[in-house]
Formats: C-alpha cells, structure tokens, sequence
C-alpha cells in the first residue's frame, strides 16, 4: 500500500497536481503519472481529506523539436508557443497543442480519472501568474545563485528568468530577458539562441505579465506551487536527481516565497519492452493505443499496482499480458470469495474505474484468445450458457471488454507462434511425448466424465488424473495442450474441456498410445522410496488399495492411497520378482480395511 505510506504525514485540505507538454503524440508513460496521482486522490478523499486534483497542458511551451508525425511544413514554426502554431490539415483541434492533448485527454474519462485540465495559456492571459512572474523577476539575482548552487548552472549576471512572445516573428523560445524595471522587460530575439530554432533579430520592451510571455519551466513550477496552493505533486526521477529541476524549482519557492514545496512523489520510467518512450520524438506506443487495447481496470492496475519507485516494464508480448490479466483477476477473485486483505481492497478500490467494485467474475485473457479462434463457437454466448444464473451486468460489462481487448491482441499484436489452432487430427509431435505423459492421456480419456462440468471441476479431474498416473501437474497440462493444440502451453485445460465436445477430446486421447514398460520405468521407485512416502503420510492415509502384476523385466505393485483431504495418490514399486515385496505386503496390512 505505497498510497498510504506517501500520505500518512498528511493533513487538511490538499490540491494534487500534474501536467504534461503537449509536444507530439503522448505515449503510455505519461499516464503513469496520471494514475499515480489519481490513486493518491482517491485514498486522500477516502480518508476524509478535502482534496482536488488538476491537470496542466503546459501549452505555453515552446516547439523545440519536430513532432514523429508532424509534415515539412511545421518547420516554420519551431521556436513558437505551442498553442499558437496551427492544427495539422484535417484536423478538428483549435492548435497544435489541441491536436495532440485532445486524444490523451480523451483517456482520463474511459479511465475513471478525477483531474480538472488547465491550460497555461489560460493561466498567463488571465494574468493568474502576474504576482508570481513579479517576484521572480525582482529576484532575478536569488535565481541565478539558485542555479549556480544548486544546479552548477552559470548564468550571465544581466540574465532573467522569463521568455517574451516575441512581437515581430511571435516566437518565444528565442528570446532573452536582461533587464526588468518593474514594469517592462527589455528582450532580445536572438538569431543563435537556440540550435532548434532561428530569432528574428528583433530587440524591444514589453510588459511580462497577461501573457506576453512565460516563465522557464523550472521556475513555472515554482510559480504554479505558490499561486495555486498545491501541496502534492509528483514527478518522473529524471527531474528528481540530485541538483536536478525539481530541486532548483523547490529551492526558489523557499527562497523567493519563502512556503514549503509539495510533497514529492518521485516515480521510475515507464518502458516499453525495456525501452525509455519519448511523446515529441515519437518513440514508444501511443496511450491512445494502450488504451484501445487494455481494459480501463486492467490498465489502471498496470499502473498502480506497481510501486512508484520500481520501474514498469510493459511489453505487449502474450505472456506477459496474460500474467497481468491474472495478477489482476486474483485480486479480485480474492475479494469476492471474501478473502481478500484491508491492502488487497484497498488496492482494488483504486484500480476499479468508479473506485468501487460491485463484484464481477472475470474470464481469463488467455481462455478468451483461445476461444477466439475456435470458429464454431459464439463465445460469449457459450461463456453465458455456463455460468449458473447467467451473467450478471458487470460480468458482462467487463466480457465485452475483454473479448474486445483478445480480438484487438490478435489483430495487432500476436505473432503466428502465438495463435491457438485446434488441432484436426493428432499432431505429429505428440510422439516426442513421454510415455508418462502418453499413458497419462489414455487414461484422461478413459476417466473423462460422461456428464459437464464446469471450469475448475474439469480442472480438479486433471489433477486427479495426474495423481493416479502419476505426473507432475507442468508435465500433464504440457501433454493435453500438445494434443490438442501442438502447442507446449496453452489456457486453463479445465477451462477449454468445458468449451469442447466431449466425444472430440475422448476421441482425442484414445488415439494416443505409449509403451507399457517404458511407462512402468518412468513412473516406477524401489520399495525404500515408497515406504519412505507412506510413513511421512502415515497420519493423513484414510485408505491404501495395492494392485499387483507380473512382468518382465519388472513386477509392479501399484498404491491407491487415500489422504484425509480425499485426494487419491498412485505410487508404483518395481520389483525384479514379486516374492521380494513381502515387506511391502506387510506394511500395507494397517491400512487394510
């Protein structure tokens, strides 16, 4: 519960805030810090704290680097206010910002997400920041000494912290502020400011306040801290080293304004199959896509449920998104069996969209891309038909999600290896099987039950079966998805009998045949294994039966033990001659009933 850790110090109202520069498409990773910040809104108001949380698009910054997607023609405007460079043609957006924050945005309603948005040009133009933008250039000098402390930046003793709208060629990441008077600024457009974008030469005076320019994003922290009274905000550990933004931003609101800064939440990448992502070099995957894809609860969980402090690293790869899928539904399955701990609720209250959770059963992710490719089958038709009582709304609320997200999975992301086939016939490579496994098989489909049953019964045969052979469960759930999908990995076997005919896998299993003696060999022990198995279980043995056959080279005795759990387990002894297991025969005696 890293939640309550961060805000157990906590007290009174608080404003949680966050942003982001709308620099080009926003990737994944930038929700991490949205979701971060909604959890520590959630367990604030749950704990009675008056809270709120906003949400900037810093709109006001400079275009400094040409967006992944952008066409030749955005060129011209490098250097300018984001929000004051045209959409791209075709789009509906009001800027380029827009154009690009507009989808992202879009996310944080599907995602249950409590932020109210500003905008920075709003907050210059409606001249929110004047106060701040005033103090911070009368200090001009306590800020250069900031940065030359804290951060070992020099700057020129003329130099001050503020970017003027040029007035000639309108942009602002190439301007220099020199001189403040109190009311004016006097700046200079310079032409090598900057290697991205060229000044148009122009010098000039003009007022700083009501949105004739902005502040350095370090000290638009700052000013953001102390106009809008926050008192939590996190950041990426990029900006939070030693010497880095975040500490000169805190240090020019001590110095400067003399208030404590917010609370700091510090939080790893977010990578994407171990790579850093980058919104304006187009690097990584878009939330947009994320978010086609995964469920709102299974991504707010990807994002929550890790620790802010441990690094993320998603990868669209099957197994991965099936262990995620699963990590989440035992979460939940925890808490409707009534099981789950006051962390597991708590957990669940800040994954679930509307934070609360009205109770639901998922079906698994790797079921569900199974069921897919099964062409005979509607399935969620055949997934209502298998639950008693039907499907509750949630249920099916949370199915359509799924089956949405397995579809999109399997048109976007699955590779050939990936893809489930039921197989016609029996594949060539149920040969390579061992002959434990094989036997295994012939008796799943001799025990196989005549009537339905429903997922984790079908489940619970399995492992019975793989008792009485006996075979470690990995190598027995290997051998049925051998057979049936030539695949060494597959869904929850209980799970796909319960959506398969029945003549068909009985059928299955009968056309595989194994080797008596290598199967004896296999699965056999010597008599000192065995007794050694039934005096550690001499306590729990209800019952032991004992079948005995001749052979050569070996004669079997098999065991039948029943525990007090009602679990049957088989133990096979191989003898050279039955005469010898006269030992055996005796032991057996105090079980005999």
């Amino acid at each position: 519960m890293w939640y309550e850790n961060i805000i157990e110090t906590l007290s009174g109202p608080q404003l949680i805030n966050d942003s982001k520069t709308p620099s080009g498409r926003v990737h994944v990773g930038s929700l991490r810090g949205v979701l971060i910040h909604d959890a520590l809104l959630r367990v604030l108001q749950d704990h009675g704290l008056e809270t709120r949380y906003t949400y900037g698009i810093d709109d006001y910054d400079p275009l400094d680097g040409l967006p992944a997607d952008a066409g030749p023609d955005i060129r011209q405007y490098m250097g300018f206010p984001l929000c004051n460079i045209p959409a791209p043609d075709g789009s509906t957006a009001t800027d380029l910002a827009d154009h690009y924050i507009r989808e992202f945005l879009g996310i944080f309603s599907e995602l249950g997400v409590g932020a109210e948005i500003y905008r920075m040009r709003d907050v210059y133009r409606t001249g929110r920041f004047n106060e701040a933008i005033d103090r911070i250039l009368r200090r001009a000098d306590t800020v250069r000494q900031v940065y030359a402390e804290v951060s070992k930046a020099q700057r020129p003793d003329d130099w001050h912290p503020f970017q003027v709208v040029c007035e000639q060629c309108g942009k602002i990441g190439t301007t220099e502020v020199t001189a403040y008077d109190g009311q004016e600024v006097t700046y200079h457009c310079r032409k090598n400011l900057v290697k991205w974008a060229e000044g148009c030469g122009h010098s000039g005076k003009v007022s700083p306040f009501d949105g004739r320019g902005k502040l350095p994003w370090k000290l638009e922290w700052t000013a953001k801290w102390f106009s809008f009274g926050i008192t939590l905000e996190g950041a990426g550990k990029d900006h939070c080293t030693r010497g880095g933004s975040r500490d000169v931003a805190e240090a020019c609101l001590k110095a400067i304004f003399g208030t404590t800064p917010p609370l700091n939440v510090p939080y790893e990448f977010f990578l994407v199959s171990g790579a850093k992502m980058s919104s304006s070099k187009g690097v990584g995957t878009a939330a947009r896509e994320i978010a086609n894809f995964l469920p709102p609860e299974i991504l707010r969980f990807l994002m929550i449920n890790t620790p802010p402090k441990r690094t993320v690293n998603f990868s669209t790869d099957f197994d991965y998104i099936v262990k995620l899928f699963n990590e989440h539904d035992r979460l939940v399955e925890s808490v409707m069996a009534g099981k789950a701990t006051a962390a597991q609720l708590k957990t669940l209250q800040t994954v679930e969209v509307d934070g609360s959770h009205t109770g639901y059963h998922p079906v698994g992710f790797q079921l569900l891309t199974a069921l897919l490719q099964l062409p005979h089958l509607d399935v969620e038709q055949e997934i209502e038909r298998r639950v008693d009582g039907g499907l509750s709304g949630e249920d099916r609320a949370i199915l359509q999600r799924r089956l949405a997200a397995a579809r999109y999975w399997l048109a976007t992301y699955a590779s050939e290896a990936d893809r489930v086939v039921l197989q016609e016939t029996l594949p060539a490579r149920a040969a390579d099987l061992t002959a434990a496994q094989k036997a295994f098989l012939v008796l799943l489909g001799e025990r196989f039950p005549a009537r339905p049953l429903n997922d984790d019964q079908y489940q619970t045969f399995v492992f019975d079966t793989a008792r009485l052979t006996p075979l470690s469960q990995k190598d027995a759930f290997a051998a049925i998805y051998r057979v049936l999908l030539d695949q060494d990995k597959g869904p929850k076997a209980g799970s796909l009998f319960a959506f398969l005919d029945r003549d068909f896998l009985v059928r299955r299993f009968a056309e595989v045949t194994f080797d008596q003696a290598a199967f004896w060999q296999e699965t056999g022990q010597d008599e000192a294994t065995a007794t050694e198995w039934l005096q550690t279980h001499a306590a729990q043995i209800v019952t032991c039966s004992a079948t005995e056959t001749a052979g050569s080279p070996h004669g079997v005795i098999e065991l039948d033990v029943t525990l007090t759990d009602g679990k049957i387990h088989r133990l096979r002894v191989l003898y050279p001659d039955l005469h010898a297991a006269a030992g055996l025969r005796e032991q057996l005696r105090q079980w005999d009933h």
